[in-house]
């Protein structure tokens, strides 16, 4: 996985998204970060100190690429407003679902 800075992994997103268009689909996850990259400490061991404020991991991975980026606290706010803006110009393709009515399902059911 490649840790990428903010602006760096927007662009990089964006070539994500205009890729997957065409041949497949990406998914994207966020959720928070302390910092610590290793897994909790056994019994025993001293625990991890806790991180003076939290950041958010963001992740997007398509079928061969995998993109990541830490946002800290203070930047969210900033980088939420371009992380909309690059998923609103990507996602204009999309299919509305024709849903099946109640009547006509609990006909053929």
């Amino acid at each position: 996985m490649v840790l990428l800075s903010n602006d760096e992994f927007l662009t990089q997103l964006t070539l994500l998204a205009q890729s997957a268009r065409a041949e497949s689909s990406f998914t994207l996850t966020i959720k928070r970060y302390d910092g610590h990259d290793r897994p909790k400490p056994r019994e025993g061991n001293p625990p991890l100190p806790k991180p003076a404020e939290y950041q958010c991991l963001i992740r997007a991975k398509s079928r061969s690429r995998k993109l990541a980026t830490v946002v800290r606290h203070d930047d969210v706010a900033k980088f939420m407003e371009s992380y909309s803006k690059v998923l609103k110009s990507s996602m204009d393709g999309l299919k509305k679902i024709k849903k099946v009515k109640n009547k006509a399902k609990a006909a053929q059911g």
